[in-house]
């Protein structure tokens, strides 16, 4: 059995890594809320966005051509991959870099090349350790992401595919359900797939100047609401899984504060039996 000083030091040394993690639980709690708030208001922006474009197209019919729509033979892909700079966040990384390399490993499967762009360190890490190139990295993506850090990653994608770097584009991000469910999910954003146009709403639209002219500023605008999307959801994933792991952690550090004081009593009760026999044994001696 430890001493009581031993402990005593573990006692404390737990009880400091608690104090951590709660604090860390509350800066995530805090960071989720703000996270959480931006993927509310975002989600109707994206379904209108989606809407009006099914009605462009609709309205430019066979006519429709833009560099973002242009479907070519695959010959090179890039995968975008959402995860985070910093760790502590329980199987958030682990389960995003899973669903990553499995389309990575599908797609060389099928004889294309890959592109890996890394938004996060733990995404850049992961797979330089396996031995593939990063295109291009973003490290420093806010914990509440603006539309700044998601026009940096959708500039570098749309040039890539317009000048035939990639044929393909598709993102691997954390989609956010809750602050305990973060589902994986691949989403291919190039060419842009046209969602088709809302069957039988009884209404004409007219477009000015022209649906052609309307379409070529819709689809970037389109494929940033895309990219920011993804941003935001992973972000807001990242912070629930961080603070719920912080709390399980903190939870263990309670409960082994509580088993680590029984412990010590229990050595503190053994050394006061010991010394009490040693004194009777000594006067038994005397005697």
């Amino acid at each position: 059995m430890a001493s009581g000083k031993e402990i005593k030091r573990r006692i404390r040394s737990v009880q400091n890594t608690g104090k951590i993690t709660k604090a860390m639980k509350l800066v995530s709690a805090s960071k989720l809320r703000r996270a959480q708030g931006s993927v509310v208001s975002a989600r109707p922006y994206k379904d209108k966005l989606k809407e009006v474009l099914s009605r462009l197209v609709a309205s430019a019919g066979a006519s429709v051509a833009d560099p973002l729509l242009e479907v070519r033979e695959v010959k090179r892909v890039g995968f975008v991959v959402f995860a985070s700079n910093k760790g502590l966040a329980g199987g958030y990384n682990a389960n995003i870099m899973k669903e990553a390399l499995a389309q990575v490993q599908a797609t060389e499967a099928q004889g294309y090349e890959v592109g890996i762009v890394a938004v996060g360190r733990k995404a850049r890490d992961f797979f330089v350790k396996r031995g593939y190139t990063i295109d291009e990295e973003f490290l420093a993506v806010n914990d509440i992401p603006s539309a700044t850090d998601a026009d940096a990653i959708t500039k570098m994608i749309k040039t890539a595919y317009v000048t035939g770097a990639y044929d393909e584009v598709h993102i691997v991000y954390a989609e956010f359900r809750s602050a305990m469910s973060q589902i994986p999910k691949t989403v291919k954003v190039l060419p842009i797939e046209t969602p088709e146009s809302e069957a039988g709403d009884g209404q004409d639209y007219i477009f000015e100047p022209s649906p052609d002219v309307v379409l070529s500023q819709i689809l970037p605008l389109y494929l940033a609401n895309q990219v920011f999307s993804a941003l935001t959801e992973a972000k807001a994933g990242e912070h629930g899984a961080r603070m719920t792991a912080m709390s399980a952690a903190s939870d263990n550090a309670n409960a082994l504060v509580g088993r680590l004081d029984l412990e010590y009593n229990r050595a503190r009760q053994a050394a006061i039996t010991n010394e009490i026999t040693e004194i009777v044994g000594g006067a038994n001696a005397l005697n």
